[in-house]
């Protein structure tokens, strides 16, 4: 067993120094990779961290949550082998208890800085896959968020963050939802410049929600047999929200069947949809094969809120979009300033976008 150990750190190390770049040797000295094996305790490896500590989870199936309130702390796993799952047992923190895989939580009054999540698989909770809230610079990526009853991946009150690389799938709302605030009304935040990147979202009831945000990017995902592909909402609050790109996208086939819900009615179809939303560029995206009778349902849809919020000054340009229906590109906004520019498509709705 001392050997598997040492074996395993040695791994880890050459791991961490990949993840982390060039440290200053200072930094490095300091630095310190904690190593868990499938029985053991991920929560007490965490709490152990010192700032700038790598957590590393060899593979196997882990039954429990985990909470990270050190910054700097990186959690990564060994690839998809690396599989967290609900606990057999009541869980023993805050994270678990509220149904969720792995919560990175802030201070109320101070975000929790340079987290990352990593190269592993979280699946069968209740709620979310990964849950964070009041972080800065967090990065999440090669993460596998898949079956969990509400999000794959969830972010609220968060700015700087980067999603790259990961796949959700088959979760029950949002495979990535990343908003504001999930439980009030307020104005749309500022992100400052958040990224979402070359993620699979698939088989879940909308691949990607962003709901009342402002500044951000979302590029060169795939967005496949979603109910709903990519959600850009919005309503009568102010800020309103938009002022993002949605650019170089794949979004085919999002016809899955999802019943209406208190929020929304009943979706299939739908490919890129902006819902009270402001100055907002939908750019180089390839959108087909979305077909639904849906009022949301087709190509790339602009959408008056359901509390009436109107879009306005989007610019959707130099797309490509066909057999979507009931047509490639869909206006039933009354907003002012929407553009439609350089796109390649057969049908739209009102007839003389494409």
């Amino acid at each position: 067993m001392m050997k598997l150990h040492i074996a395993y750190l040695a791994c880890a190390t050459a791991i961490t120094g990949v993840g982390l770049g060039a440290a200053s040797p200072a930094a490095a000295d300091h630095q310190m990779t904690h190593v868990v094996f499938p029985g053991e305790s991920i929560q007490a490896a965490v709490d152990a961290a010192d700032p700038g500590d790598t957590v590393l989870l060899t593979p196997g199936t882990y039954r429990q949550s985990v909470k990270v309130t050190t910054p700097g702390l990186t959690l990564r796993g060994m690839g998809r082998s690396t599989v967290l799952k609900p606990a057999t047992t009541k869980a023993a923190e805050s994270c678990g208890e509220n149904g969720n895989g792995i919560c990175v939580v802030g201070k109320k009054d101070k975000d929790i800085k340079g987290v990352t999540v990593a190269s592993l698989t979280v699946t069968g909770f209740a709620k979310s896959g990964v849950f964070s809230v009041g972080t800065d610079g967090l990065t999440v990526q090669n993460v596998t968020a898949e079956k969990n009853g509400v999000w794959g991946i969830a972010q609220e009150r968060s700015v700087h963050s980067v999603f790259r690389k990961n796949t959700a799938r088959d979760n029950g709302d949002a495979g990535l939802l990343l908003a504001n605030t999930i439980k009030a009304d307020e104005g749309a935040a500022d992100t400052e410049g958040t990224v979402i990147e070359g993620n699979l979202l698939e088989g879940n009831r909308v691949g990607l929600t962003v709901r009342r945000l402002r500044n951000l990017t979302v590029a060169h995902n795939q967005v496949i047999g979603n109910c709903a592909g990519i959600f850009v909402v919005g309503d009568e609050n102010k800020p309103k929200a938009g002022a993002l790109t949605v650019r170089d996208n794949r979004v085919a086939r999002n016809n899955k069947s999802c019943p209406k819900t208190a929020r929304l009615e009943a979706l299939q179809g739908s490919g890129i949809v902006l819902t009270g939303a402001e100055d907002t560029l939908v750019t180089r995206n390839r959108v087909t094969d979305n077909a639904g009778p849906s009022s949301l349902s087709g190509g790339i849809v602009l959408f008056k809120s359901f509390v009436g919020a109107t879009s306005e000054r989007n610019r959707i340009t130099d797309n490509v979009l066909k057999d979507n229906a009931p047509a490639d590109l869909v206006n039933t906004d009354t907003g002012e300033g929407n553009t439609f520019q350089g796109n390649t498509c057969r049908a739209s709705k009102p007839a003389g976008l494409c």
